[in-house]
């Protein structure tokens, strides 16, 4: 299973190299106040790709953060009241 795990990857590698070497040319991103930057495609869309994936994580994180303080208020309250022993009739 290991070797076409790795299989897999060095597919993979080598079709996104050459997606990469593929689109080289340089492209203009135009900002306000006549800003330009210029630099391949492949860079552009390689650093909008990875701002997607950490803007993307941010949102997830904040999420399990917040499920994080509901779960430690949730255990505080369980642990203020007392347990309520049940009695089985025979």
């Amino acid at each position: 299973m290991r070797v076409v795990t790795w299989i897999l990857r060095l597919v993979l590698f080598a079709l996104l190299f050459g997606f990469a070497l593929k689109n080289t040319d340089p492209v203009n991103l135009h900002f306000y106040f006549d800003y330009a930057w210029s630099a391949p495609l492949i860079l552009m869309l390689l650093f909008f790709f990875v701002g997607g994936v950490i803007v993307g994580w941010t949102a997830g994180m904040a999420k399990v953060f917040r499920q994080r303080r509901e779960i430690v208020n949730l255990k505080r309250e369980q642990r203020g009241r007392t347990p309520v022993k049940v009695e089985t009739q025979v």
